[in-house]
């Protein structure tokens, strides 16, 4: 060893590398993403379907305690604040101080009494207007 500079080569990535990653990187997102928007879509139903029975479950409590379900008027509202006229009103009936939108940021809604029942909760999914499939279906509490 002579103690003179030593040149070190530094090498880099080429234009080419650096296209030829970025393909299969597009190719990767492209063959990927549909697949996992499809599993999004489909939790967003399976939320909204487990919310549904949440409510579902907080509305038969509320009955039992008042004796009937809240009316349209008092809507879902009626089971984290006592409406007027209510007694025997023993809520809050949800764990949050909440009524929770459903997975789409819309409300739920809630008619009492129903066409299908003592009440009909349904999300009318992620194109908020009746109908449609996949994710844009109906969520109700009835089937």
């Amino acid at each position: 060893m002579d103690g003179g500079s030593r040149s070190v080569r530094q090498r880099g990535f080429t234009l080419i590398e650096l296209l030829v990653v970025l393909v299969i990187l597009g190719l990767l997102a492209g063959l990927v993403g549909p697949r996992v928007m499809k599993y999004v879509g489909e939790s967003k139903s399976r939320t909204a379907r487990l919310q549904l029975e949440e409510l579902g479950a907080a509305l038969d409590l509320y009955s039992l305690d008042t004796g009937r379900y809240p009316g349209t008027d008092a809507g879902l509202q009626a089971l984290v604040s006592q409406p007027p006229g209510t007694d025997r009103w023993n809520g809050p009936y949800l764990k949050k101080s909440y009524v929770p939108k459903d997975p789409w940021g819309n409300e739920y809604r809630y008619e009492s009494p129903g066409d299908h029942g003592p009440y009909d909760l349904y999300s009318l999914g992620a194109d908020n207007s009746e109908g449609g499939s996949g994710e844009d279906a109906d969520i109700l509490s009835w089937e």
